[in-house]
């Protein structure tokens, strides 16, 4: 048993030096990974509610964005995509309306659509920046904003537009100290078993010794 109990911990131990090493490896993976389920986001129901949780727990959106959902053929942008969800996002992917007390599934609908333009733009920038644009420089709102950022402000405020990747990366470095308690408190309670295991042999072989 404490034999055992020493490959486990060696295990673990490599795991954990290798994970260190070859992390960069490791989030490729998970991208791949993610990406992949997304395709196959309708198939699977039990897939589907995967993915929900996380992108609802992690308050994210793809792997590395919500761009990430063309890989879908119901989500994807291109004009031979006929399905409403064309150019949208799964619901986890919305922004939590506190004062909404039913989920709308639909909230996801055209989310990644182009962004507005002209006057709109700068009412959504004012609403953003906290009234940093004034109505009267409206006029000049399109040449201050450039397209890539009033389509990630148009976005901010309906979905998460960071990617889970990112965003398990972060919540790893916010809780490093959490994670590496539980894992040196795994290897104790390890050590302690193997510690026991030895002296319950030792044990047996004084009372064989005795006989």
């Amino acid at each position: 048993f404490s034999v055992f109990l020493g490959i486990i911990f060696f295990l673990e131990l490599t795991a954990g030096v290798l994970a260190f090493v070859f992390k960069d490896w490791i989030k490729d993976q998970l991208y791949f990974f993610i990406n992949n389920n997304i395709r196959a986001y309708r198939d699977d129901i039990d897939l589907q509610n995967l993915i929900d949780f996380t992108q609802e727990y992690w308050q994210c959106c793809g792997a590395f964005g919500a761009d990430d959902w063309n890989l879908n053929i119901y989500f994807n942008c291109t004009d031979s995509n006929a399905s409403r969800e064309r150019c949208g996002v799964p619901f986890s992917c919305c922004t939590k309306d506190p004062a909404e007390d039913v989920i709308n599934t639909q909230c996801g609908y055209d989310a990644r659509q182009k962004p507005v333009s002209g006057i709109s733009s700068c009412r959504l920038a004012r609403r953003v920046f906290g009234g940093a644009f004034a109505y009267a420089q409206c006029c000049i709102c399109d040449t201050l904003l450039s397209s890539s950022l009033v389509k990630e402000v148009d976005q901010q405020i309906v979905i998460y537009t960071k990617g889970c990747v990112p965003q398990f990366e972060k919540w790893l470095q916010d809780n490093l100290t959490i994670v590496a308690g539980i894992f040196i408190g795994i290897a104790l309670l390890q050590i302690f078993g193997i510690c026991l295991a030895q002296n319950l042999v030792s044990d047996i072989e004084a009372v064989r010794a005795s006989w």
